[in-house]
């Protein structure tokens, strides 16, 4: 894997349309008006651990499945780790379950708050406008978490 970090420029986002905070995405959560999307890798989840009660959906093989083409930091990260079962049915299934069964908001999370900007926009131009990036992804949860003390 190479070590440099993942070239995703999120400034070719409007964070102003794609951005939620973290707290109202908890709070949307609690509410059940919203779903947290982990886009993790599996191996990031094994590695830095999990957030309770999300959907995960590795944004890698979504891309893969969808006929884009991953960056070389890309498929090093998605060779990384093992694949999943996702499989295209089974991508547009759960999120057609989220965002049109449940009418919930799709809020994608990532580590850090960069590739949950490109999974959030990916969705729109799929066709699920209620799809938003959490800021501040797994680590500011985890900032949140051990603020609470948990």
């Amino acid at each position: 894997m190479s070590s440099g970090a993942l070239s995703i420029d999120d400034s070719l986002f409007d964070r102003s349309k794609l951005e939620i905070s973290l707290d109202s995405a908890l709070e949307l959560c609690a509410l059940e008006l919203g779903t947290l999307v982990d886009i993790r890798q599996s191996f990031e989840l094994k590695l830095k651990g999990t957030i309770p009660d999300t959907v995960h959906i590795p944004l890698f093989e979504v891309k893969r499945l969808l006929g884009h083409v991953l960056s070389e930091d890309e498929q090093d990260i998605l060779d990384a780790g093992q694949p999943s079962d996702l499989d295209t049915r089974k991508f547009f299934s759960m999120v057609n379950d989220l965002h049109h069964v449940k009418d919930h908001l799709v809020l994608c999370i990532c580590n850090s708050g960069r590739r949950s900007l490109y999974a959030a926009d990916l969705l729109r131009s799929l066709g699920y406008p209620r799809a938003l990036s959490v800021a501040g992804g797994f680590q500011a949860w985890k900032k949140r978490q051990a603020a609470a003390g948990g």
